[in-house]
């Protein structure tokens, strides 16, 4: 698109979530801000596919301003909004949230979103270490990752020494610990394979 001069552009984006939802109070909301245009959009905010948030964001020049009316307008996920912060950046735009007060194009809101990424980015680390302890934690006690076994090691050896001393039979072991048959099969296909 052409611009003439230094002409700064305010640049709306308003989403619902169902298209049964309005945007009426989004639009009237954007519209009083000064937003110039204004993309709509009708999808839930956890969807990756945006592509008029895209073109709204691919538009962008610098000294533009992007507007929402709410920041959860953009995503709900605060790593995609965090992604879309750094693409308005870098095309040397502003953010504007009118619900929630955040302007980027001051040096007190940009703050604010470089202390609301520099806790996302601590959240991540603290999340990735509790995996990773948790995982050392597991392997330390023995234990893999998956599902935990239905039948304790006792029950594993009273359910074959009843089946092969020939007093219940494979089915009825299974009926009688409350599980599957195929339960009870592999356990003592194991079992022939240790011996």
């Amino acid at each position: 698109r052409r611009r003439t001069g230094n002409l700064i552009m305010k640049l709306g984006y308003a989403r619902v979530s169902t298209e049964a939802q309005d945007n009426t109070t989004q639009l009237a909301a954007l519209k009083k801000a000064g937003c110039r245009r204004v993309f709509e959009k009708k999808a839930s905010g956890g969807r990756w596919e945006r592509p008029e948030l895209n073109r709204v964001v691919e538009q962008l020049r610098e000294g533009d301003v992007l507007i929402v009316w709410k920041l959860d307008r953009l995503s709900r996920s605060l790593k995609d909004v965090l992604i879309l912060m750094e693409r308005i950046e870098q095309a040397g735009a502003g953010f504007r949230s009118l619900t929630e007060a955040i302007d980027t194009t001051s040096p007190a809101g940009r703050m604010m979103m470089q202390i609301v990424g520099s806790f996302a980015e601590f959240e991540r680390e603290m999340l990735r270490e509790r995996t990773r302890h948790g995982l050392a934690t597991a392997r330390k006690e023995g234990r893999i990752g998956g599902r935990r076994p239905k039948l304790t090691t006792r029950q594993q050896q009273e359910i074959v020494k009843l089946v092969n001393s020939g007093e219940q039979t494979a089915a009825d072991a299974a009926r009688l610990f409350g599980v599957h048959p195929s339960t009870v099969a592999r356990l003592l296909s194991r079992f022939r394979l240790t011996e």
